[in-house]
């Protein structure tokens, strides 16, 4: 985006900008304005209020002081639809695509109209944006035969089928390739180049850099830095989002590798379509290493971790754990051997959202002493528990014994990190650690996986973010489509050749 000039006349304003939840202040007085072709970034950390500024914006809530305007105009949206007719539209990271129709049915979704749609006159509208704006899809293909890549150019395309001259992209990176992320700058550098704005919502500061003009940090609901990207660095935007310095390359450490503790064998597992997920898979863990399952989402780590945790039957192949077999679909067997889990999805599998903080940190030990003896709970060593796990993890809650839906994404990290870590175990399968965290909260993680490495365990880092990937890897290996596209150690790792795999690419 260089060398552009920005007009005088911003498109977006929002002018002391207020929301509250009860007795919680989200949004304090927050000021944000987007100008013509421009990309500007919005930064904080998790709980900093940039998504309920966003909602805001685009008509989820109602503001409770402040004002909004568009093109000079003051508005009041009660509905994401009164954004839309002011040529709003918001992207989120998880697609809102219905996957058995076509990809022109989903972008007729929704659009007024007759009882008898014009499917002629809605193809040639949406084959002409495609050419214009550089998009080869098929209006005729069915969206879950589409790549992740194109079913977020979908999302993109449904938004200028609409006539939205403003978009709002929420980790918009969050599950492509690093292909599919240079082919999404290229398309958002051309909507620029034809008029569009954008608000640009990511943890991935690099991103910031690459494709945004300026850059607006929110801290605890309000704004407290603006830096245009050329004056500034990576560092400073880190530092400014949490208030603090962060390390800027984290020490992987010294560690010796020992035996193997975790094997797969040839495991081979269908997904819950029916399709293979998983084709044959096998590695060796060593204790005191940290092994990087890298790819693009979608392709088979999820099955994996599912049948690691023992969450899920393998139909074929066979688990060793200290060259123990470990019997399928059996999460307890896992447990027992000493596997500390750490799931993709932080709350539908790792928590239980209404239980309370402490009864959360005793869902792997309830039944073992000290806690439990003889099938009796012992309230007073579960205080005990969970006030050492709380501290030892410095998770920030209110107590022991609220709810712990109410804590932010990186407590809720903390928590389970807690439950799964505070006994030192020799196995660690974690799988996206640190997805939809801040980078705070991402330091915390990373660091707590490599002080597991050092104390001699062995990590299983399953991650489609490939620069963490880098960060912790002694060994990586690449899955796609169920299968391991090669493996190289951290010393040789190129990459470009990594993210070749990724793509399917055997280089």
């Amino acid at each position: 985006m260089e060398g552009r000039i920005l007009e005088k006349q911003p498109v977006i304003e929002m002018r002391g900008v207020t929301k509250r939840f009860v007795d919680v202040i989200a949004n304090d007085k927050v000021d944000l304005k987007l100008f013509p072709k421009e990309v500007v970034a919005l930064l904080g950390e998790n709980g900093a209020g940039k998504t309920t500024l966003m909602n805001v914006l685009f008509g989820y809530y109602n503001l409770d002081g402040g004002e909004m305007l568009i093109n000079g105009e003051s508005v009041t949206f009660s509905s994401p639809k009164d954004a839309i007719n002011h040529g709003i539209a918001m992207i989120h990271q998880h697609f809102t695509l219905v996957q058995t129709q076509t990809v022109l049915e989903n972008v007729m979704i929704g659009m007024e109209g007759s009882f008898f749609l014009n499917y002629k006159k809605a193809k040639d509208k949406l084959l002409a944006i495609e050419k214009e704006f550089g998009f080869q899809l098929d209006p005729d293909a069915i969206v879950w035969t589409l790549s992740i890549g194109e079913q977020q150019k979908l999302e993109i395309l449904k938004a200028l089928y609409r006539g939205a001259k403003i978009l709002i992209m929420d980790e918009p990176t969050a599950v492509l390739a690093p292909t599919e992320t240079i082919e999404l700058f290229d398309t958002l550098r051309n909507l620029v180049k034809s008029g569009h704005s954008i608000i640009f919502i990511s943890h991935h500061l690099q991103e910031v850099m690459d494709i945004c003009d300026r850059v607006v940090v929110l801290r605890n609901g309000r704004r407290v830095a603006e830096a245009t990207v050329s004056e500034t660095t990576i560092p400073e935007l880190a530092s400014l989002m949490v208030g603090r310095e962060l390390l800027e390359r984290l020490d992987k450490g010294k560690s010796k590798t020992g035996d193997a503790v975790l094997e797969a064998k040839d495991l081979k597992v269908k997904n819950n379509r029916g399709i293979t997920a998983v084709d044959g898979l096998s590695f060796v863990l060593r204790e005191g290493e940290v092994l990087g399952v890298a790819g693009v989402s979608g392709n088979g780590q999820t099955e994996l971790s599912e049948m690691l945790f023992g969450e899920i039957k393998p139909e074929e192949g066979e688990i060793f754990i200290y060259g123990k077999k470990i019997p399928g679909g059996s999460p307890a067997a896992v447990i027992a051997e000493g596997m500390a889990r750490i799931p993709e999805d932080r709350i539908k599998t790792g928590l239980f959202m209404d239980l309370s903080v402490k009864e959360n940190m005793i869902l792997e030990s309830h039944i073992k002493e000290p806690i439990s003896k003889k099938g009796l709970i012992n309230m007073k060593e579960i205080r005990i528990f969970a006030d050492n796990c709380i501290n030892s993890f410095s998770v920030k809650t209110d107590g022991m014994d609220i709810p712990v839906k109410s804590l932010s994404g990186g407590n809720l990290q903390k928590v389970i990190l807690a439950r799964e870590l505070v006994g030192n175990p020799k196995l660690v399968v974690a799988c996206q650690p640190t997805r939809g965290l801040d980078v705070g909260a991402m330091e915390y993680v990373h660091q707590a996986m490599l002080d597991q490495k050092v104390s001699g365990s062995g990590v299983l880092l399953i991650s489609d973010d490939l620069d963490e990937i880098f960060l912790l890897s002694d060994r990586v290996i690449v899955m796609y489509e169920g299968k391991i596209m090669g493996e190289m150690s951290a010393e040789e790792a190129d990459r470009d050749k990594i993210g070749l795999w990724m793509s399917g690419v055997i280089s």
